[in-house]
């Protein structure tokens, strides 16, 4: 198996010009959107069709959402708005990307050189980690995680 890059992004709490000079001095080849609402007008510059646009004419990549990647509004929900435990959060999300099979309908490709976004500025408690973590324990091999903030 060849090598994989993968890099994951925020966008919160970052103007357009230091997000996109961080994907700019990357070697991303494309946002990865693993959003599930990508088209909030809290997301300024980075709701779906805006981004896709700067993302080519600014950055020179491609834009792609990955609704696989992200989370259920259930389980979005009981975290963001009722408050709920990341761990309980986590385990949800893990067994739902488990339950997709994400590394076996995810192509390698897509994920190879991708950035995945959220809204989150650090990648701590974020689902991009999750996703990028979850891929390198099922497909193995040499994965690069960069996380860009």
């Amino acid at each position: 198996m060849n090598d994989i890059e993968i890099f994951t992004i925020g966008f919160t709490q970052k103007s357009a010009r230091k997000f996109f000079e961080l994907l700019k001095g990357s070697k991303a080849k494309r946002i990865v959107d693993v959003r599930l609402n990508n088209v909030s007008q809290l997301a300024g510059f980075a709701k779906r069709d805006d981004l896709k646009y700067f993302a080519e004419q600014i950055c020179g990549i491609e834009y792609v959402h990955a609704p696989a990647l992200a989370p259920t509004q259930d389980i979005l929900d009981a975290y963001k708005k009722e408050g709920g435990d990341w761990s309980v959060y986590e385990a949800k999300f893990l067994d739902l990307m488990k339950q997709r099979k994400i590394e076996e309908t995810v192509s390698k490709d897509l994920i190879d050189g991708g950035c995945l976004l959220c809204s989150e500025d650090k990648p701590h408690h974020r689902h991009r980690r999750l996703v990028a973590n979850y891929l390198c324990e099922k497909w193995g091999g040499k994965i690069t995680v960069n996380h860009l903030v």
